[in-house]
């Protein structure tokens, strides 16, 4: 008799409602909660990257602006030519000739440049004769060369002071500057390339105790 009575007190235990059916779904509860989770994810995902490709079209639009403002890379003095700066006014005399001064060392050149065949006359004399050295004659060249205007302007310039050295390159520094001043478009180009500075370089003075400005005597012990 106990035997029996234990099945119906456990059914009148549980409630009518619940079948084993419906005890199913509870045991599946946390399964389903991991979906809405994962669901949940990919929508914030899905929403994430609209935002990040709107960014990256940003970015492209300002790299594109970048591009037409002309934000290029460094390059040759060519390149770094194109310059937003008003250009000076074309310094001339009365001959249409322009002048500049142009130092080295212990060297003052004078130099006066017109158009013409590349013909340079130094102290009135030839540039072959006067330097005679290919590598004199081609520091003075260089201002016409990064310029593009070889064989178009000729040169005229006295100088005093220094060596042959020295003196080349206060008429390469006179050619820069006159250039500049007949030219006004190519001051870009001939100051990048550092031709318009002056080079301070000098000598070292002599010291007193010394052979010369490091030079030591020779050392005797005794």
């Amino acid at each position: 008799m106990a035997d029996e009575k234990k099945p119906e007190e456990n059914a009148a235990e549980t409630p009518a409602n619940e079948t084993p059916e419906t005890k199913a779904p509870k045991a599946d509860a946390p399964a389903e909660e991991a979906k809405a989770d994962d669901s949940k994810a990919k929508k914030t995902e899905a929403e994430e990257k609209p935002a990040e490709e709107k960014k990256a079209e940003k970015v492209s639009d300002l790299a594109d602006l970048g591009d037409i403002a002309g934000d290029a890379p460094q390059g040759d003095a060519a390149a770094i030519a194109v310059s937003t700066a008003p250009l000076r006014e074309q310094e001339l005399d009365k001959e249409g000739r322009a002048y500049a001064t142009g130092r080295r060392k212990d060297a003052v050149a004078r130099v006066w440049i017109k158009p013409g065949k590349g013909k340079v006359t130094v102290n009135g004399r030839d540039q072959e004769t006067y330097f005679a050295r290919p590598t004199l004659r081609l520091i003075i060249n260089q201002p016409f060369a990064i310029t593009d205007r070889e064989g178009q302007y000729d040169v005229i310039a006295t100088v005093r002071g220094g060596g042959l050295s020295g003196q080349a390159g206060a008429v390469k520094h006179g050619i820069s500057q006159a250039l500049s001043k007949y030219e006004p478009e190519l001051r870009a180009t001939v100051k990048a390339a550092g031709f318009l500075t002056r080079d301070s370089r000098v000598v070292e003075r002599k010291k007193y105790g010394r052979a010369k400005a490091r030079r030591s005597f020779q050392f005797s012990k005794r």
